[in-house]
């Protein structure tokens, strides 16, 4: 009898367990989710995101909330939503800054890529630009660089990310251009003084400056991507003008946080899947400047890995720290 018992009352909270689980997912998501972006508003990660939001709230039902919590290279954002509930209704639009290079230049980020997040999925890769303005001579990256050896520290490059901070510096190195970097903390002034030419050159995301190439405000001299990219069309990469191998670029990956139930990481990354399929979606990413890809379960492990080695080797080579 004793064994008997067990056998059912095994059995009844098997079924209990499974009548949870299946309430749980036909439940999800009941009420509006929330991404949180870790950056200022208009700048690529925000773009793309709102764009996504858009559309999952299509797919799933519920208002998808779009809110900025700019600061510190997106770590304030990355903080925020590591110690939110773990349930699926607060996600975070994170990026190589805040999950492969933050580890790297902060000493205490204020929270572990790994142990406080699970990945969603990958969504988009942003390659950056090197602009100027129409105005001036210098057309090429070959001669921003002879310009910068001629006068050692004196061209002004504006910078407003990690990524775009990192991207300059390893332009620095490998073109052997010593330029100077201006620190900013969002594209909109940046890209307001290198028009009023307070700045010369400035790097950013394709993202951030393909509306203002686009109307002619801004002139691109390359960009990052290992070659030539649609997404600029007859712009040369700075691999293709001379300088070998140059590649570099960053990423948006949706991220909960860690302990989110599966149930919800799952439906999530379907809907992602579906919408990154779609091919309004693609034209629309190419038209913000955004090379839309879509990774998810092991593949997207695997390529977060490999990013956390490639900025580490990076950060740590060119002596990068933190501001």
């Amino acid at each position: 009898m004793t064994r008997i018992f067990y056998t059912i009352a095994a059995i009844a909270t098997l079924a209990l367990t499974l009548h949870a689980n299946t309430g749980w997912a036909q439940a999800y998501p009941n009420r509006p989710v929330k991404i949180v972006v870790p950056y200022p508003a208009g700048q690529g990660t925000d773009v793309a995101a709102r764009y996504l939001a858009q559309q999952l709230a299509k797919q799933i039902g519920q208002n998808v909330i779009v809110e900025n919590r700019a600061g510190a290279a997106g770590n304030i954002g990355a903080q925020y939503v590591a110690k939110s509930p773990a349930d699926g209704y607060t996600l975070l639009m994170g990026t190589n800054a805040t999950h492969a290079a933050a580890p790297f230049l902060f000493v205490n980020p204020g929270f572990d890529p790994d142990a406080d997040f699970d990945p969603v999925a990958l969504t988009g890769i942003l390659p950056m630009a090197l602009v100027t303005t129409p105005g001036n001579p210098i057309d090429s990256v070959q001669k921003l660089a002879d310009a910068a050896r001629a006068k050692p520290d004196t061209i002004n490059v504006a910078v407003t990310t990690t990524t775009s901070r990192s991207t300059l510096e390893m332009f620095r190195q490998q073109a052997r251009a010593p330029l100077f970097a201006v620190l900013y903390k969002g594209s909109a002034q940046s890209v307001a003084d290198l028009i009023g030419g307070q700045v010369e050159f400035m790097v950013d995301t394709v993202a951030s400056v393909r509306g203002q190439i686009t109307s002619g405000r801004l002139k691109a001299l390359a960009i990052t991507s290992l070659a030539s990219s649609e997404l600029l069309p007859g712009v040369k990469s700075v691999h293709e003008q001379g300088i070998a191998q140059f590649e570099i670029a960053g990423w948006n990956t949706l991220y909960a946080p860690k302990g989110a139930p599966p149930e919800a990481l799952r439906l999530l990354a379907a809907e992602l899947t579906r919408i990154m399929a779609q091919p309004e979606t693609r034209e629309r990413f190419l038209t913000l400047g955004i090379d839309p890809q879509i990774q998810t379960g092991a593949e997207l492990a695997a390529f977060l890995r490999s990013e956390r080695d490639k900025w580490g080797k990076l950060i740590r080579a060119m002596g990068i720290k933190a501001e």
